[in-house]
């Protein structure tokens, strides 16, 4: 590609990206459907204006590993401690059950290979914590029951996915499935989490002073991006993948990062405010290239729409999908409209569930219509959470859970139990 013409195509994706996101945003629905689009609309799916070339690959994989910086960034570890057992037990039921169901429908019933059905059900696994942090602020719940027990499940989920991520990795380019290929990532692993963190923290003292001395403003987010490309490099030569670094390093700069059996270093909370101030613009600016690569990766064109595989493997994975995530509500004990709310908040897939599909794609895992089906499915969870909890709130009165433990519904017709 000419120089000029990547100019080109770069000014394209990220002016399109940007547009798109505000028209979701104003719909009332998460941007990165928006940027998602973005790609559809830019691809070969419709216009065919710009092609997934290797260089636009690459901003794409810069992307993935700032958006899990970002994740590890905004993980509070704390929380999943102090919501305890109700969050455990939504997390852990909600990653096994749609994993569980996702392998068996997509291996049994739909006839993929063993690391195919893996890796749908992996994708099924995920939640979308930026989308569901959202989605609570916006309705002033985020610190009420509801909200404490899915931030607590969603962090837990991430460090699942993660390591699930880390595993299906190694499945890809190792040539299949191997217990002992798992067990070597697991040990890596471990030992990266353990000693990550506690590198990257001693790390960030030296990066506060020489960022206090320095005469020459941009310091600090060239160290934090030095950081986490460093780990990301560290993670391979480690046997994971690169991503892992990504989480491992916003992880140990996150303010509500500790380190257990009271090992840990004092987070200064000011240093992080700014860590996580200074990056946000980076991120922002490479995150949506990924949506967009990934739209851009689609072709509808080349899917038979008439095939009924396409459409039944789609409603399987979406109703596995939302019914794998509500199981895992439904097993606490708390009134059932808080069930249902918990249940529903924990359903978007979003930027979580497209590392894993891309993943996938680009290991040849999967076909055209396999990534397109896991795409849409995707994109619907993402699309329903926000506008079926906005639905909810509006006609339930939950914040009289806070108060004596009954919902009434807003339009006055009488306590809802």
């Amino acid at each position: 590609m000419e120089v000029h013409t990547f100019f080109l195509y770069l000014l394209v994706i990220l002016l399109t990206a940007r547009v798109f996101a505000e028209v979701a945003v104003r719909l009332g629905v998460p941007s990165v459907i928006g940027e998602l689009t973005a790609g559809i609309v830019l691809g070969p799916s419709l216009f065919g204006w710009i092609d997934p070339s290797a260089t636009i690959k690459l901003l794409a994989e810069i992307g993935i590993l700032l958006l899990l910086f970002e994740v590890g960034l905004e993980t509070d570890v704390r929380r999943l401690v102090n919501e305890g057992r109700k969050s455990l037990v939504v997390a852990i039921s909600g990653f096994v059950v749609p994993f569980v169901l996702g392998f068996s429908a997509s291996y049994w019933w739909f006839g993929l290979e063993l690391l195919g059905a893996m890796f749908v059900g992996g994708t099924l696994t995920a939640t979308s914590i930026g989308i569901t942090v959202r989605v609570l602020s916006d309705l002033k719940r985020r610190h009420a029951l509801e909200g404490q027990v899915v931030l607590g499940a969603a962090v837990l989920d991430d460090v699942l996915g993660v390591i699930l991520l880390a595993l299906l990795y190694e499945f890809s380019v190792g040539g299949g499935v191997s217990l002992a290929n798992a067990g070597k990532v697991m040990l890596f692993i471990i030992a990266f989490f353990v000693l990550a963190p506690l590198f990257a923290r001693l790390i960030s003292v030296v990066i506060k002073h020489f960022d206090e001395v320095s005469e020459i403003p941009g310091l600090l987010p060239t160290a934090i991006v030095a950081l986490v490309l460093f780990f990301a490099w560290l993670a391979y030569a480690m046997g994971a993948p690169e991503l892992l670094g990504g989480f491992a390093a916003g992880l140990a700069l996150s303010r509500r990062f500790f380190l257990p059996l009271g090992a840990a270093l004092r987070t200064d909370t000011l240093f992080a405010d700014r860590i996580e101030m200074q990056m946000k613009p980076i991120i922002h600016l490479f995150t949506p290239i990924f949506f967009v690569y990934v739209g851009l990766s689609l072709n509808f064109r080349e899917i038979d729409w008439g095939s009924p595989f396409i459409w039944g493997f789609s409603l399987t994975l979406f109703g596995i999908a939302v019914v794998g995530k509500l199981l895992g509500a439904f097993l606490i004990k708390e009134p059932w409209l808080v069930r249902w709310v918990i249940g529903i908040a924990m359903t978007p897939r979003g930027e979580v569930g497209l590392i894993f599909a891309e993943l996938g794609r680009v290991s040849g895992i999967f076909d055209l219509e396999v990534y397109a089906a896991l795409v849409i499915v995707i994109a619907l969870t993402t699309l329903m959470a926000p506008l079926v909890m906005k639905w909810f709130y509006h006609r339930y009165d939950l914040s009289i859970f806070d108060a004596d433990g009954r919902a009434g519904e807003r339009r006055g017709d009488g306590p809802v139990s």
